[in-house]
């Protein structure tokens, strides 16, 4: 089983001890470090490969969602917080889950979980992309609908859906995060561009510094994600 390497960062001391103590009986997490302040655990995140946060949202200076916008390419989200109506923010973020304080092992396990299974689904969508592009099943309402991930031009969040542009059919709905979309298409086919866009990278046309476009399909460049299309262009054969 592969691990997980994790940080959890908590203003109260206690808290992270608590964490701390459960995540020693859930084999597929690593604990690499924990922080009381947010701004102490940018360093480490820059120099070490973390795939989760357990993060506390209100805390002094730094809150845990200012903390989570300000990176470029943020880490899985578990929050934990004493506070309930941070949640809807919280999955506007994409986070994993979002637990309550005091929560028991149970539930704690079961976030984990979640961060696993996502993980693993990144990781098997990492594929050459001499492989073919393969055909999934999207549910939409009381069906399932094939779609031919070679004819998929772009991903759009529209509240709490996703819209899947096709080549020659009608947009397919369905009712995932944009986390969830990400995790189901290969990454080395597909690149995100804003929080509400997943595009297909073979697909653009044209780039500008606002926007990509896919023929006269014009679709944003969110802040974040201007050093991925970067890497993109610099790799694109000229």
């Amino acid at each position: 089983m592969n691990m997980l390497r994790a940080i959890a960062i908590d203003d109260e001391p206690f808290a992270l001890e608590v964490v701390k103590s459960l995540l020693e009986e859930i084999p597929f997490i690593a604990l690499a470090a924990s922080f009381t302040k947010a701004v102490e655990a940018i360093s480490f995140l820059q120099e070490n490969d973390i795939q989760l946060i357990f993060l506390d949202i209100k805390m002094p200076g730094l809150s845990g969602i200012d903390f989570i916008r300000s990176l470029p390419k943020p880490p899985m989200v578990i929050f934990t917080t004493a506070y309930s109506e941070h949640a809807v923010q919280s999955f506007e973020l994409d986070a994993i889950d979002y637990l309550l304080k005091p929560f028991s092992f149970s539930r704690l396990l079961k976030a984990c979980n979640k961060a696993y299974e996502y993980q693993q689904m990144k990781d098997n969508n990492n594929k050459t992309a001499s492989e073919p592009l393969p055909v999934i099943f999207i549910k939409s309402g009381v069906e399932q609908i094939r779609v031919d991930l070679a004819d998929l031009r772009y991903v759009e969040s529209i509240g709490n859906y996703m819209k899947l542009h096709l080549n020659e059919i009608p947009p397919v709905m369905s009712r995932l995060t944009t986390a969830e979309a990400e995790a189901l298409l290969p990454s080395n086919v597909f690149i995100r561009v804003h929080r509400s866009f997943i595009v297909a990278k073979g697909k653009i046309t044209k780039v500008d510094k606002r926007s990509v476009w896919l023929s006269e399909t014009e679709i944003p460049i969110g802040p974040s994600y201007t050093d991925e299309i970067e890497k993109l262009l610099k790799s694109t054969p000229k």
